[in-house]
């Protein structure tokens, strides 16, 4: 995708491509933890939940580029519906992580990409009760 689109592209669309990569990443870094698909599907719908996500952004925060940090306030700060499962911070915050996922991942930014989602699973694992 072209440069110029990228920027054009609203923050909740790049959330919306963020969330289906995150989901599809945490899926498959899960079955080194488990093959069982109901353990599979439990684990996978706590990680990518907005407040799992969002103590997972904070966790990794300091590891991003100022350029990462304003792609993810401009994902936090984008006007979406109010959350069902989660507090409006978290479901903000869970936002801008996504976006920040989105945009690297139509930037084909993937080595980056993978960087950011191994530590956000690595945080977000160790908060999990197995």
């Amino acid at each position: 995708m072209e440069e110029s689109l990228i920027k054009t592209l609203s923050p909740l669309i790049l959330a919306h491509i963020g969330d289906a990569y995150f989901h599809l990443y945490i899926r498959t870094r899960l079955l080194e933890v488990t093959h069982n698909i109901t353990r599979l599907h439990d684990l996978s719908a706590e990680i990518v939940s907005a407040p799992a996500q969002a103590k997972s952004f904070v966790a990794i925060e300091s590891s991003l580029t100022d350029g990462e940090r304003d792609i993810f306030r401009r994902g936090r700060n984008a006007t979406s519906h109010a959350p069902r499962k989660a507090t409006v911070a978290e479901y903000h915050a869970s936002t801008g992580f996504e976006a920040l996922l989105g945009e690297l991942y139509l930037r084909k930014n993937f080595e980056r990409l993978d960087e950011i989602c191994e530590l956000a699973f690595a945080a977000a694992f160790k908060e999990i009760k197995l």
